[in-house]
C-alpha cells in the first residue's frame, strides 16, 4: 500500500445544552455542534482521508435527544464517501445500549460503532485496535489489550482509545490513565486520543485532537481536527492540524497599572475586526492595579464593546483598586454620601480589619461609586 491518511477527531459532544449560557446564546452554540459534521467531512476530503477516526464521546450523553441522534446519523450516513471509526466515551459509553442500537438502525454501513476491542481493517494493511468504554467509570486502562494484540508485522497498527495520559480532573477515573508510552508498548504508529478538549501532542505518535467545536474556556481558540497520514509500518506520521470550529472562545489576562489608560488596554486584547467578534466568547481577566477613575473608564470600554461579541464576561476579582481624594470627590464633594464614602474608603484601607472586611468595604465603596456614574 502506500499510505493511510485519516481524520482524527474526538469530544464532539452532541447534544451539549451549554445551560450556563445566556438563552440566547444557547441555540447557535448546539447549532454549531452539529455543522461540525460537515466540517469534518469536508477536511477528509479537502486531504483525501476517506476515513474519519472519532476517540469518543460523540454525544454528550447516553441518551441524546431522538432528534439529535438522528440528525447526526443522517448527515454521517450521507457522507458514503466517508468512512466513520466510532467508540464510545465516557459521556456516551456502551452502557447507553439504546442509543447505539438506534444509531446502528439509523446509520448506513459506512458508519463503523466499534463495541469491542479487537483488531478492525478498515483499509487493506491497516489494523484499527479500539478500547471502547463499557461504562462511565471502567476502572482499568482500556488501552492495555493492545499490548499482546498481535497482527502482520508489514500492517499499520493504529489505536484509538479515550482518556487521560494524566488526571485530567472533572470526575476523571485516573483508574484508566492510559500511560504514555503506549504507542512504543504496543507497537503502535499512531494512537488517536480523546477525552482531552484542546489540541495535544504527547508524542510523535501520539494525540489528543481536542473538540473540533470548543465549548470550554480552558481550552480558547477554535476546535480543530487533526489529519494523519502513515505511509507505511513503523514510519512516523504526517501530522497537519486543521481548524473546523465556528465560535473561538478567548480568554486573555488583562494586566493594568494606576496611570494606564484601561479603555486603550482592553482594546488591545479584543479582535479588532468587530464584524468576526459575533463568533468569539470572551472572559477578560483583569488584574493589576487601578484608580476609581480609571475603573469607570474601564467599565464603560466594556459596555461598549459587549454587544459585538457572542458572549463577553470580565472577572476583575483579581484586580486591585487605589482610592485616593481626587476619586472621592468625585462621588460626593460633602454631605451624607460623602460621609458614607469616606468611612468606606477608611475600612477598605484601614488597619486592624480582616481582610474579608476590607473586601466588603473595598466591594460596596467601588459600588458605591459606580452608582454615582450611572445617576
Amino acid at each position: 500500500m502506500t499510505g493511510f491518511t485519516f481524520v482524527h477527531t474526538s469530544d464532539l459532544h452532541l447534544g451539549k445544552g451549554f445551560g450556563q449560557m445566556p438563552e440566547d446564546l444557547r441555540g447557535r452554540l448546539i447549532e454549531a455542534r452539529h455543522e461540525v459534521l460537515d466540517r469534518l467531512i469536508q477536511v477528509a476530503r479537502d486531504h483525501g482521508a476517506g476515513h474519519i477516526l472519532i476517540a469518543g464521546d460523540t454525544f454528550d450523553t447516553t441518551g441524546p435527544s431522538g432528534q439529535v441522534r438522528r440528525q447526526a446519523a443522517t448527515v454521517m450516513s450521507g457522507a458514503n464517501d466517508i468512512q466513520w471509526w466510532i467508540i464510545p466515551g465516557n459521556h456516551d459509553s456502551l452502557a447507553g445500549e439504546e442509543l447505539w442500537r438506534r444509531l446502528d438502525e439509523e446509520t448506513g454501513p459506512n458508519v463503523h460503532v466499534l463495541r469491542t476491542p479487537e483488531p478492525v481493517r478498515p483499509a487493506p494493511g491497516v489494523a484499527l485496535l479500539p478500547a471502547p468504554w463499557p461504562r462511565q467509570f471502567p476502572g482499568v486502562d482500556l488501552s492495555e489489550w493492545m499490548v499482546d494484540c498481535q497482527t502482520p508485522e508489514d500492517e499499520i497498527r493504529i489505536g484509538l482509545a479515550h482518556g487521560g495520559v494524566v488526571d485530567f480532573g472533572e470526575n476523571f477515573d485516573s483508574s484508566a490513565t492510559i500511560p504514555p508510552d503506549r504507542d512504543r508498548s504496543a507497537r503502535l504508529d499512531y494512537l488517536a486520543l480523546g477525552d482531552w478538549h484542546g489540541a495535544l501532542e504527547i508524542g510523535p505518535r501520539v494525540r489528543f485532537s481536542g473538540s473540533p467545536e470548543r465549548d470550554r474556556f480552558r481550552h480558547t481558540g477554535r476546535g480543530s481536527c487533526t489529519v494523519v497520514t502513515i505511509a507505511g509500518a513503523g514510519q512516523v506520521p504526517q501530522i497537519q492540524i486543521v481548524e473546523t470550529g465556528r465560535f473561538s472562545w478567548q480568554a486573555p489576562v488583562l494586566t493594568l497599572t494606576p496611570d494606564e489608560d484601561a479603555a486603550a488596554a482592553l482594546s488591545q486584547v479584543l479582535d479588532p475586526d468587530q464584524g468576526a467578534r459575533r463568533d468569539i466568547l470572551m472572559r477578560v481577566e483583569v488584574q493589576g492595579f487601578l484608580r476609581l477613575s480609571g475603573l469607570g473608564h474601564l467599565d464603560d470600554a466594556v459596555v461598549e464593546a459587549a454587544p459585538d461579541f457572542a458572549y463577553f464576561d470580565m472577572d476583575d476579582g483579581n484586580l486591585t483598586i487605589e482610592y485616593e481624594l481626587e476619586d472621592i470627590d468625585l462621588i460626593a464633594p460633602s454631605g451624607a454620601l460623602r460621609e458614607a464614602a469616606d468611612e468606606l474608603l477608611a475600612e477598605a484601607t484601614g488597619e486592624g480589619l480582616s481582610e474579608e472586611e476590607m473586601q466588603v468595604a473595598q466591594a460596596a465603596l467601588n459600588r458605591l461609586w459606580t452608582l454615582v456614574r450611572e445617576g
